[in-house]
């Protein structure tokens, strides 16, 4: 099945394989998989454990080269891009939200919202970082460091991190699985207010709870999307995704 945008697209992922050999043994993670995210769109991939989810964010980011198809970022294609090309790519219009929060412990949250720019030369003014900060609800906490902020705030830093590229898309894997319901809320309050400035986002999920926020919902088994959906409530796409586990086996 072909997930296809409809408006201006800011990941085109087209006919990607992924796939490696240990002990002689072909693997295939992605076969052949394909799928697009508009400018202004939230989506969500789910699947079972090991279909794949995180290989896909990796190919469609440029961390890891996919065996073939094309992967087309914000304009750039992957593929036939230097190192240098996908470093500033990533550094410059690409946020990224992970489950750990990737922050740098020894550094201050506002020094950990800053280091990315710092590292691309483009150093951001502490007003600016303090605004990142006000817009996640941190403006008072930019001193302290990730041990002494609770995984809500953390995740919160790593948002503020995003907003100060003022990204094209957003990649993000599981970015709510180690936080309480409150926590959780308010995150993906914040996920939505970037689409609505006009970020795509591409998120992982086990949650439907968290997937019910999305755009739309794409299913992936067997190293492909065999499900999309839009407008379905939390309950609405649990159903459903129980019905394909049962349908896949």
């Amino acid at each position: 099945m072909a997930d296809g945008g409809t408006g201006t697209a800011v990941l085109c992922v087209e006919d990607v394989v992924f796939d490696y050999v240990s002990r002689s043994q072909r693997t295939m993670v992605l076969d052949g998989l394909s799928l697009h995210v508009d400018a202004g769109e939230w989506v969500v991939v789910m699947g079972a454990s090991g279909s794949g989810k995180s290989t896909l964010l990796h190919c469609a980011a440029g961390l890891s080269p996919a065996t073939s198809g094309r992967v087309v970022l914000d304009g750039v294609s992957v593929e036939s891009a230097s190192d240098a090309q996908l470093t500033s790519l990533r550094r410059d219009r690409v946020g990224f939200v992970y489950q750990d929060f990737n922050l740098v412990s020894a550094l201050t949250a506002s020094d950990n919202v800053g280091l990315p720019a710092r590292f691309g030369g483009r150093r951001r003014s502490p007003q600016q970082i303090a605004e990142a900060l006000g817009r996640v609800g941190l403006a008072d906490k930019g001193k302290r460091r990730p041990d002494e902020l609770s995984g809500g705030e953390r995740q919160r830093v790593a948002i503020a991190r995003a907003l100060l590229a003022e990204p094209s898309l957003v990649f993000a894997d599981e970015p709510t699985g180690a936080l309480d319901f409150r926590a959780r809320d308010h995150v993906l309050d914040l996920f939505r207010d970037l689409v609505r400035q006009g970020a795509g986002v591409l998120m992982v999920t086990h949650d439907p709870l968290v997937a019910s926020h999305a755009d739309r919902v794409l299913w992936l088994a067997h190293g492909r999307i065999v499900e999309a959906i839009s407008g379905a409530t939390a309950e609405q796409i649990a159903r459903r995704l129980a019905e394909l586990e049962m349908d896949l086996r």
